[in-house]
């Protein structure tokens, strides 16, 4: 049993002793850069395709994982990218609401300074009646801030309507395009250099304009003169913008001239808006 286990030891050290000799042969060879004979050619041989058979594997296995982490490296650069482009999209839709509201505060500023008989109190739309959306709208500001039933409310592309209820802190404003009945206001028709006065009665919601009646019937108007309002009611100031003259017809009774009136504002689009305080005059 000694001896058997002796031999295999032998055995394993001359193996050892073979493959250390042929790898100093081919080492010695390579580096005299001489002329191989048949046998360091044969050790050569085996030597390169023993060794590029262990290795072509593992670099295959090298270059796979780099190609992985390489890839991981994208996606977490793209997901940041993404990120990043979402959160741009998000404060490019609030800058565009911001200066939005920035230019409507300036044209109300603007609109503000012209009127110097009245007491102005800046306000925006809180919240709108789905079902009466053309009757009426709420502000957010109220006895608190000094505001009154019958002010009127304009914005800076004209009159809007009057305040109608007020509480604390808020106030509801009936809007001219109202379907129901409102005041007749007083307002005059710039022709040339001359103001024809009428009295804006009612809005045609069909039609998308004002109807202006009482007018005599051998004056003549042009399409597009601005219509505004005279200021003789206490409620609204003269000089602020109804709309522009859109067609001449004859009134519900076929006996004067009534005149329709495209509306200088956008009913679907008020936020910003401006009460007028009456009793600062």
């Amino acid at each position: 049993m000694l001896k058997n286990g002796n031999n295999k030891k032998y055995i394993i050290l001359i193996i050892l002793v073979v493959v250390g000799i042929l790898v100093v042969v081919t080492t010695i060879a390579v580096k005299e850069n001489r002329k191989l004979n048949f046998f360091e050619k044969a050790i050569k041989d085996s030597t390169t395709f023993v060794t590029g058979t262990i290795y072509k594997p593992i670099g295959f296995i090298k270059d796979k994982i780099k190609e992985n982490d390489e890839k991981n490296k994208i996606y977490k650069q793209y997901k940041k990218l993404k990120e990043k482009a979402d959160k741009a999209k998000v404060l490019e839709a609030r800058i565009k609401e911001l200066e939005g509201e920035i230019d409507n505060l300036k044209k109300s500023l603007d609109l503000n300074q012209t009127i110097t008989d009245y007491k102005k109190i800046n306000a925006s739309v809180v919240n709108r009646n789905v079902g009466a959306w053309y009757n009426t709208v709420n502000i957010n500001k109220g006895a608190k801030a000094g505001i009154k039933e019958g002010y009127a409310v304009i914005t800076d592309k004209g009159l809007i309507g009057k305040v109608v209820s007020v509480s604390n802190f808020t106030s509801t404003v009936k809007l001219l395009s109202t379907d129901e009945v409102i005041n007749k206001i007083s307002v005059k028709i710039e022709v040339d250099d001359k103001s024809i006065y009428g009295l804006l009665s009612y809005y045609d919601k069909k039609n998308n304009a004002y109807i202006v009646e009482g007018i005599s019937d051998n004056t003549e108007f042009k399409n597009g003169s601005k219509v505004v309002t005279t200021g003789l009611t206490d409620a609204f100031p003269a000089g602020i913008l109804i709309g522009e003259v859109k067609n001449v017809t004859k009134d519900r009774y076929q006996l004067a001239k009534a005149v329709e009136v495209t509306p200088s504002i956008d009913f679907d689009d008020i936020d910003i808006v401006t009460v007028l305080d009456r009793e600062s005059k």
